[in-house]
């Protein structure tokens, strides 16, 4: 029953934050500051979840296979390649490196 509970509050949470975004002024969302805030704070959390998902297991730090998939993903990245072929080169490294044992 403490499983139905928490989705409960979690969808309530849910729409208090959509509600909450519906009643902030328009005014207060033209402002500068916010507009860069609201463009930066995708990317932050993005790259926040990447690192979290790479480099930690539990309350561990873990090097292995897919810190290589990432790293050849910002190398591509660097090298100005599309989007599939950056995940192509961090799926093929990885599993490369797993194959043989990293």
């Amino acid at each position: 029953m403490s499983t139905w509970i928490a989705i409960g509050v979690t969808a309530l949470g849910c729409y208090a934050v959509k509600l909450a975004g519906l009643l902030v002024p328009a005014g207060a969302l033209e402002r500068p500051l916010v507009r860069r805030l609201a463009a930066l704070l995708p990317v932050a959390l993005l790259a926040a979840l990447t690192a979290q998902q790479t480099f930690a297991d539990g309350h561990a730090l873990v090097l292995d296979a897919r810190v290589a998939g990432v790293a050849a993903a910002a190398v591509v990245l660097m090298l100005r390649a599309p989007f599939l072929l950056v995940v192509a080169a961090a799926v093929v490294v990885t599993a490369g490196v797993r194959a043989i044992g990293g």
